[in-house]
């Protein structure tokens, strides 16, 4: 258990949505974190981002990783990174909060979910929906029953092609394709309407053949001790989606922003019944202040890490039970 006043907080790479969202919020809770330091494998974006966000610099991942002065590590990096840096991390006896996809595979997971037990540490996947506000709210509106008894989910997270052809999205060796970065979200919103209680039923998958990854695909969860069922669709070649759709035996509830709304965003609501259509403007959030805060919670023992590990395995093995069953086209 960390007994310090805050935790000292080093981030691997200086990936955007760690300059962008994830730092920022590290700075906004003096309370629970100090940033103590940033460091790439460019050691002039170390250098300059440190000076941005007054910290200290490191030129490479593993110096950061074995100072004694760091408890704890943000990992923004490529998946295929994610395995070697976050065992590093745990050794060195770092907490640790890694970007989505934990890892690439189901033994990747299993084995830092391992390591992360025997020591005793944190191993967080950093999916911040998890942590706003609207998805307790839609947790609310379902179980009081506002649309009966759940029949069905259907999920779609997909976005246009990235403007950056050489986007490490785009590059199989550092764990990119859709499925790691897009679909993973329809795997870990699931068992909070489903149940953990799932397997794949389907997977499709169309496969870029000249980038050699996936580039969109969906599919088919189903409670294997239950007649629920989740449909699930996304991608990196689309037309922008991020919603979520709910029906139930007296109506329908769906948004279009549960995985992605910033801040400044109120979430809106639709929920359907023979009563007529009602729209629910929530208030805003930060999901990368709350995921920070039980983050914190986590470190400081007010939570439970037995819990994370287990989602963290659930997922990859939802994750894995798809690449088995998935049925793939290739396009060109």
């Amino acid at each position: 258990m960390n007994t310090k006043q805050y935790t000292r907080v080093g981030v691997l790479g200086v990936a955007s949505i760690a300059t962008r969202s994830v730092i920022p919020a590290i700075i906004s809770l003096p309370n629970q974190y100090k940033l103590a330091g940033i460091a790439s494998r460019d050691s002039s974006k170390a250098t300059t981002s440190a000076r941005d966000f007054g910290c200290k610099a490191y030129e490479n991942y593993e110096s950061l990783l074995v100072d004694p002065d760091i408890d704890a590590v943000y990992i923004p990096l490529p998946n295929s990174l994610h395995y070697p840096f976050v065992i590093m991390a745990l050794e060195q006896g770092k907490h640790v909060l890694v970007e989505k996809s934990l890892g690439c595979s189901l033994i990747e997971v299993q084995q830092m979910v391992e390591l992360a037990s025997a020591r005793n540490l944190v191993l967080l996947e950093n999916f911040q929906f998890r942590f706003h506000s609207q998805l307790a709210t839609i947790l609310k509106l379902t179980n009081d029953g506002v649309i009966g008894n759940l029949r069905s989910v259907r999920v779609a997270f997909g976005f246009p092609p990235f403007a950056d052809a050489d986007n490490i999205r785009y590059k199989p060796e550092l764990g990119g394709g859709a499925l790691l970065d897009a679909g993973a979200y329809a795997m870990k919103i699931a068992p909070y309407f489903l149940g953990k209680d799932l397997s794949v039923a389907h997977a499709s998958m169309a496969f870029d053949s000249a980038r050699n990854v996936d580039i969109w695909g969906g599919g088919m969860l189903q409670q294997s001790g239950g007649a629920l069922f989740g449909h699930f669709s996304y991608g990196f070649d689309n037309y922008y989606q991020c919603s979520l759709e709910l029906w139930g035996s007296l109506g329908k509830l769906t948004t279009n922003r549960i995985f992605t709304a910033p801040s400044n965003l109120e979430p809106e609501l639709l929920v359907e019944t023979s009563h007529g259509a009602e729209r629910k403007v929530l208030p805003t959030d930060d999901h990368f202040k709350n995921i920070l805060n039980y983050f914190y919670k986590l470190i400081n023992g007010d939570a439970s890490t037995a819990l994370e590990y287990e989602g963290n395995i659930q997922q990859a093995t939802l994750i894995d039970q798809f690449k088995n069953v998935v049925t793939t086209s290739s396009i060109s």
